[in-house]
C-alpha cells in the first residue's frame, strides 16, 4: 500500500527547534508531575476525558487551545516539504492510534517521555515495539520522501511557540510561588525578590483545586507550543525520521527532541522530586510492571497507525490548528 505524497522539496533538518522543544516537552511534563502528581499522556488525556474526568477534559482543551494559538500566529506561507494523506486514510491511521494507545495504555509521550524518564520497563518494551513497527510501516507504505538537506539552526517563526511555552509555564510557578508565598508555605527568604512578595500580596486566595485545573491547563498549553516547537505534528518529519539514516529522506530533527527531552526529564524525575504533589492530591504515576497481550498488541496497532500518516496522539493539536485554516 502506497500512500500519495504532494510534490516534495527538499526537507532541512532543524536541530535547535527541536532541542527546545524537547526541553519544553520536559520541563511540561515535570511541572504537572511535580504540581498534580500526574503524568502527562495525550491519549490518557483523552481517553479520561470521554470518561468524564475534568482534570483531562481541562487539559485536552489546553492542547487544543495551543493548537489554534500555534494555527493563529504561525506563517502557513512558509515553504516545506509535505505528505499528504488521504481523509481515509487519515481516519484508517486515528483508529489504529486510538485502538492501539488504549490498549497499550499509552504512546509516545506516556510511554517514550515520561515512561523511559523512569526506568519503566513496561514502557521501554512499549516504545521499542511501536517505534519498530512505526519504522516497518513507513518503509512500506510510503514511496519517495525526497531528500534531506542541510542543518537549519534558526528558528524561523517557531520563536513565537517557544515564547508561548515559556510565558505557560513562567505564569503558571510564579502564580505558584506567589500563593505558597501569600500562604507562608513556601521558603521565600532565599529564592525571590521583594518584588515577588509584593505580587504576592496582589493574588487572592485560590483554592488549590481551581490551581490543579490550572496547572493542567497551562502545562497542557506549554505542550502544545513544545509539539510544535518540536516539528512534532509534522506528518513529513516524523515519516522522514521514521525512515532512518539508511534513506536519503532521514531528517533527524525528532531525534533532536528526544536527545534533549528524554535526558532533561530523567534528571528532573530522579534528581528534582518531592514528597508530595504541591497542589494536594495523590500521586498518580503508573506502577504496574505487567507487559502483556495488551501492551505488545497495541503497542504494534499504534505503531501501525503512527507510519501509516505520520501522526499519533497530537490529535487534540492537529485539531486546534487545523481550525485556524481558511
Amino acid at each position: 500500500m502506497l500512500l500519495h505524497q504532494s510534490e516534495i522539496t527538499e526537507s532541512r533538518p532543524k536541530p535547535l527547534q527541536g532541542l527546545l522543544g524537547g526541553i519544553g516537552i520536559a520541563l511540561s511534563v515535570h511541572s504537572l508531575l511535580v504540581l498534580n502528581g500526574s503524568v502527562l499522556g495525550v491519549s490518557g488525556f483523552v481517553h479520561r476525558s470521554l470518561r468524564g474526568d475534568k482534570a483531562a477534559m481541562v487539559s485536552t482543551v489546553g492542547l487544543v487551545l495551543g493548537g489554534i494559538a500555534v494555527g493563529i500566529v504561525s506563517n502557513a506561507d512558509t515553504p516545506e516539504p509535505r505528505t499528504v494523506s488521504s481523509l481515509l486514510q487519515m481516519m484508517f491511521s486515528g483508529l489504529l492510534v486510538g485502538i492501539g494507545t488504549r490498549l497499550a495504555n499509552g504512546c509516545t509521550s506516556g510511554h517514550m517521555i515520561c515512561g523511559l524518564s523512569r526506568f519503566s520497563l513496561r514502557s521501554l518494551v512499549a516504545t521499542t515495539t511501536f517505534f519498530a513497527i512505526a519504522v516497518a510501516t513507513t518503509h512500506f507504505a510510503h514511496g519517495a520522501l525526497g531528500t534531506s538537506g542541510s542543518l537549519d539552526w534558526t528558528l524561523d517563526n517557531q520563536g513565537r511557540q517557544f515564547l508561548g511555552a515559556i510565558l505557560s509555564l513562567g505564569a503558571l510557578w510564579l502564580a505558584y510561588t506567589c500563593l505558597a508565598i501569600k500562604n507562608g508555605t513556601g521558603n521565600s527568604s532565599k529564592l525571590v525578590s521583594r518584588q515577588i512578595h509584593s505580587c504576592a500580596n496582589l493574588v487572592p486566595n485560590i483554592p488549590k483545586s481551581i490551581l490543579r485545573y490550572l496547572a493542567s491547563f497551562l502545562t497542557s498549553l506549554a505542550f502544545a507550543f513544545s509539539l510544535f516547537l518540536g516539528n512534532m505534528v509534522d506528518p513529513h518529519k516524523v515519516l522522514t525520521f521514521l525512515a532512518l539514516p539508511l534513506s536519503s529522506a532521514f531528517d533527524p530533527t525528532l531525534a533532536f527532541v528526544a536527545g534533549s527531552a528524554l535526558p532533561l526529564a530523567t534528571l528532573l524525575y530522579w534528581y528534582v522530586r518531592v514528597e508530595q504533589p504541591k497542589l494536594g492530591g495523590k500521586w498518580n504515576i503508573p506502577t504496574s510492571p505487567k507487559i502483556d497481550w495488551r501492551l505488545i498488541l497495541g503497542s504494534a496497532i499504534f505503531g501501525i497507525g503512527w507510519g501509516i500518516a505520520g501522526i499519533c496522539r497530537t490529535l487534540p493539536v492537529d485539531l486546534g490548528s487545523n481550525i485556524t485554516k481558511p
